[in-house]
C-alpha cells in the first residue's frame, strides 16, 4: 500500500491596512523575528510607501520577497524568512 503525504505549505498572514510608514514594514520585522527559517509571511498593507519599503528591506535583510501585488489600493507581500 502506498501513502502519499502532502505537504501544506504554511503561510501566516499580516493585516497592516490602514497603518501608514514605518508601521507595516516594523510589524513584519517582528513577525520574522519570531518566525522559523524557510516559513513564509504574507503582509496585506495599503500603505503606497510600502512598496519600495519591502523591495528595500528584503534586499538589506536577506529575506526574500517571493511576490509583490496591488489590487484597488492594496498591497500584498509575500516573504520567505531566510535560512
Amino acid at each position: 500500500m502506498c501513502h502519499t503525504m502532502l505537504m501544506t505549505e504554511q503561510i501566516i498572514n499580516l493585516d497592516v491596512k490602514g497603518l501608514n510608514c514605518p508601521m507595516p514594514l516594523l510589524k513584519a520585522k517582528k513577525a520574522l523575528n519570531e518566525m522559523e527559517s524557510g516559513e513564509k509571511l504574507r503582509v496585506i498593507a495599503t500603505d503606497p510607501g510600502s512598496v519600495k519599503d519591502f523591495s528595500v528591506f528584503s534586499e538589506q535583510s536577506g529575506h526574500k520577497l517571493l511576490e509583490t501585488a496591488e489590487n484597488n489600493g492594496t498591497y500584498t507581500y509575500l516573504l520567505q524568512k531566510k535560512a
